[in-house]
């Protein structure tokens, strides 16, 4: 294991009060994406859409590194770059989805497990070789009636550290993303109780699989009420729950947190992240950064629509969000 390599790698991943853009959705959920646009769900229009995100002028000055989905990884620019060079050129450290989605978990209705081990060594050798620096996997948790189950929870925080050992042979920095979802009607405190369970039982299994916390990104969900919950609370309640819950479940030797956005508006996601710098910074063990997929694109997205003549305002507002992120990490972000 190249254990300085990783742990360079990650501490750059958070580094200079940059964050990661998560550029990974599979084809199914960009092309639903690009329906609601009116955009032609087609490899080409994926391209196009994914060539307007790393040639964004500037972009490298508030990105630090962008996670990739295997056919980006195997596609060009235009002008015949391989997108895992564009990023580079860019300032940007490039990184690459490698888990096979989340599906119905056997015997635990309403729940989910990831998939995707088999074969992964091989497919993570390959990937080192065309020059990516970490990878991610996401496992989905839901709150409902008598849900998260322990098992549930457990096999999830195993198949995530499974994952990272895998990672960190291949020398690649593992991004563990362990997400409670936002649907539904529980509470900030319920959605505070199941987090600290999950990252409690994912930091056990990352340690029982002899996984270096030191070359690891977590990426987590915010502490939040759920989406259909009468009582949704502000901006500063929501960023000492969650700053709370992290301080007492994540051990100080993990270099950064790069929270998803999960669904939340751009605004909210980066005014939630802005409250928890702002409040807490000098007090916090690890970087508080970003790993935005819509929460940086969609602004972005439903400016091109799909238009070439549309792809310098596009890139502006991509630009935008993402340095208003950044803005975010420093406590110094304003809706204005």
């Amino acid at each position: 294991m190249k254990t300085q390599a990783l742990i360079d790698t990650a501490r750059k991943l958070v580094a200079d009060d940059k964050g990661v853009l998560a550029m990974d959705e599979s084809n199914p959920t960009c092309n639903k994406r690009f329906a609601k646009l009116g955009i032609p769900q087609t490899k080409e229009a994926r391209r196009a859409w994914r060539e307007l995100i790393v040639t964004t002028p500037g972009l490298g000055r508030s990105i630090s590194g962008a996670i990739l989905y295997d056919e980006t990884v195997r596609q060009q620019t235009n002008e015949g770059i391989p997108f895992v060079k564009a990023v580079m050129d860019a300032g940007i450290i490039p990184g690459i989805k490698v888990d096979a989605g989340a599906k119905e978990m056997a015997g635990h209705p309403g729940e989910k497990i990831t998939e995707g081990l088999d074969g992964l060594r091989d497919r993570l050798a390959e990937y080192a070789q065309m020059g990516l620096r970490f990878a991610k996997w996401r496992a989905v948790i839901t709150i409902g009636k008598d849900i998260p189950s322990r098992g549930c929870i457990e096999a999830n925080g195993q198949a995530l550290a499974r994952y990272g050992a895998l990672c960190q042979e291949a020398a690649l920095v593992p991004i563990v993303e362990p997400e409670v979802l936002m649907d539904g009607t529980h509470t900030l405190e319920r959605c505070r109780k199941v987090t600290e369970e999950v990252l409690r039982t994912v930091f056990n299994q990352l340690y029982r699989q002899r996984v270096m916390l030191e070359g690891v990104i977590l990426k987590p969900n915010m502490v939040l009420p759920g989406l259909d919950c009468p009582q949704q609370e502000g901006v500063d309640e929501v960023a000492d729950a969650t700053v709370g819950c992290f301080l007492r479940a994540v051990p100080a030797a993990v270099p950064g947190i790069t929270f998803l956005s999960g669904g939340q508006s751009p605004e909210l996601a980066s005014a939630r992240l802005n409250a928890m710098n702002a409040r807490w910074q000098s007090q916090l063990p690890w970087a508080l950064a970003f790993s935005f997929a819509r929460a940086i694109q969609q602004p972005a997205m439903e400016i091109w629509s799909g238009q070439d003549a549309h792809v310098t305002a596009a890139q502006q507002a991509l630009l935008h969000r993402a340095d208003c992120n950044r803005a975010a990490r420093r406590g110094k972000y304003t809706a204005a």
